[in-house]
């Protein structure tokens, strides 16, 4: 299993929503590269950036701060937050040099898109499944759709989607355990890896994801709130 340390970028700055409300916001870092050092220098092995501009309005406002942070750390970037054409794909890997994009909106709106994409770029391209009482949510998780997460997944599998990031809504930064029932849904839905978000506060939460069969734990709040070590969560990795 694979530790994600977040870095979730809004206006050039490293945030933390609560439910994905824009308005709930807690500024952790002014400088998103401060934290993506950080979590290197801690051993993580991977990072997980979302651009929260271009989720919520499909346009990049922190281009300057996701290259900054690509540049200047060993270990690969996974990208997400208004991935909804394939020059952005391909400029985000081909010219930025992002290791991994997540579409997440355009997995509803735009299926042709994820064809595209996996066939261009196979594994190294991700979807994010953000859902609310078990039903897909888009735009930045302003809309809730009447898509069932587990059938999305199912569909993605069958279209080569290798990894999808499973995020409850409900237990994003809530800091009150993840939907362990959730997740252990998703990963019977879907043929390849499923990463978990939302809601990890400890590493017991860590535990339980892993047993319910996620691949990988994307954790943010507690990381910043000093709830979890990251030295003691890359432990569980193996």
């Amino acid at each position: 299993m694979m530790i994600y340390p977040a870095i979730d970028i809004k206006g050039g700055k490293c945030v933390r929503l609560v439910q994905g409300d824009a308005g709930r916001q807690t500024v952790y870092e002014d400088d998103p590269l401060a934290a993506a050092l950080r979590w290197q220098s801690a051993g993580a092995r991977w990072l997980h950036v979302v651009d929260l501009d271009g989720a919520f309005a499909g346009a990049s406002a922190n281009m300057e701060a996701i290259k900054s942070i690509v540049l200047s750390v060993d270990i690969p970037v996974q990208l997400g937050g208004g991935m909804r054409s394939m020059d952005v794909i391909s400029y985000m890997l081909d010219e930025v040099g992002v290791s991994r994009v997540v579409i997440g909106t355009a997995a509803i709106e735009q299926p042709s898109l994820v064809e595209q994409a996996v066939r261009r770029y196979d594994n190294r391209i991700a979807v994010g499944i953000d859902a609310k009482g078990g039903m897909v949510a888009v735009r930045g998780w302003v809309d809730i759709t009447g898509v069932s997460a587990c059938d999305l997944a199912g569909q993605m599998s069958a279209m080569g989607v290798k990894t999808i990031i499973y995020t409850d809504i409900s237990k994003d930064g809530m800091l009150a355990g993840p939907n362990v029932k959730a997740i252990a849904d998703m990963v019977k839905s879907f043929a390849g890896d499923v990463i978990a978000s939302g809601g990890v506060s400890d590493l017991d939460d860590i535990k339980r994801l892993k047993e319910a069969g996620a691949a990988g734990v994307i954790i943010g709040k507690a990381l910043y709130d000093g709830r979890i070590n990251l030295e003691d969560a890359l432990e569980l990795e193996e």
